[in-house]
């Protein structure tokens, strides 16, 4: 089992500002590497202050140029509010600035808020996504595209600079029958049951392995994200654990809530999930309970966990618990790997 660092570029104290929380984002995406982590997940969101990074293509050449081997996953790039002839352009671009290092995380978009402030509303996304997707993969591997669809018309024309390295792409899925869906179609794909129990992270990998089985195709990778922390003792796991709480109370309001944006800033909506039914979900605990219950996902057949661990804590406990985790668990879960090999 592989792990991803997700960078949670959250601005919870706008007074932060975006320079100092940029600064602090790079700084662990070079720290990813240090650690030993396969990749960085590089998560796209507008207008709101949690997961704020505008540009994921600029962000992830931004860690090209301090880094030499880390992946870098885009945790995902929104497709319906894009227009795909010049997104195309940009993915050329930042696969030749990452030296060939990106991997290319698509979705439909999460927040309807988001969408529905950049005029689509998100009853469309799932339809525009289909099509966006289809324009995309064709520019990117055909010269002289024209195309007459519902969302794009448009005479022939060609994607310049080519392509010169092989982009990858992972599709962005939550249901089980969509992850499915795109395994079967030979896709990578990268889901995640968000503060979910197990029982769903289960659905979701298992259809991963149905449609992947169907496929006939090797090589796909199942990326899942999941909330963890590497906690120093049991005080620090019930402060994050609690810190996780307070974060889902702002994500729910745009995750299928009402959308209560003020100025930017989201408003905490109190949750029918408690405290305690987040923590024996999520993966915030001390080492041996995390390798024992990342064994579990290694088990089911998760090729790698991209690591959300940034709840609201400062910079320093985030980058200390990356080499804690990387000292104390990634060593355990990679020599399970090499024996089951």
């Amino acid at each position: 089992m592989e792990f991803v660092h997700f960078l949670n570029s959250h601005l919870l104290d706008p007074s932060v500002g975006g320079k100092r929380l940029y600064r602090d984002m790079v700084e662990q995406a070079i720290h990813a590497e240090a650690c030993g982590f396969r990749g960085v997940g590089i998560p796209e969101h507008h207008l709101l202050n949690i997961l704020l990074i505008p540009s994921p293509l600029q962000m992830a050449v931004k860690v090209a140029a301090h880094t030499k081997h880390v992946e870098l996953m885009t945790s995902i790039c929104q497709l319906p509010i894009r227009d795909m002839r010049v997104f195309a352009g940009e993915v050329v671009q930042a696969q030749a600035l990452c030296d060939g290092r990106l991997m290319l995380g698509v979705g439909k978009g999460a927040f309807g808020f988001e969408t529905g402030r950049l005029d689509v509303p998100m009853e469309e996304t799932q339809k525009r996504f289909r099509e966006s997707l289809a324009v995309l993969e064709t520019l990117l591997t055909k010269e002289e595209v024209s195309w007459a669809g519902d969302y794009y018309t448009f005479p022939p024309l060609t994607v310049m600079p080519r392509p010169e390295d092989p982009i990858p792409l992972m599709l962005a899925v939550m249901a089980p029958q969509g992850i499915e869906d795109a395994a079967r179609r030979g896709y990578h794909v990268q889901t995640t049951p968000l503060g979910a129990s197990n029982d769903i992270l289960k659905e979701q990998v298992s259809a991963f392995h149905r449609g992947k089985a169907a496929s006939g195709v090797t090589g796909t990778r199942l990326s899942l994200q999941r909330g963890l922390y590497l906690a120093r003792d049991k005080a620090d796991a019930a402060e994050k654990i609690a810190l996780a709480h307070a974060y889902y109370a702002r994500f729910d309001n745009v995750f299928g809530g009402p959308g209560i944006v003020e100025n930017g800033i989201i408003k905490a909506l109190p949750r029918k999930q408690t405290i305690e039914e987040l923590g024996a979900n999520i993966l915030i605990c001390g080492a041996d309970e995390m390798i024992d219950r990342l064994a579990e996902y290694a088990e089911l057949g998760i090729d790698e966990v991209i690591t959300s661990s940034n709840f609201g804590q400062d910079q320093t406990e985030t980058l200390q618990m990356m080499d804690r985790f990387a000292e104390q668990v990634m060593p355990h879960l990679r020599a399970m790997k090499h024996k089951a090999a």
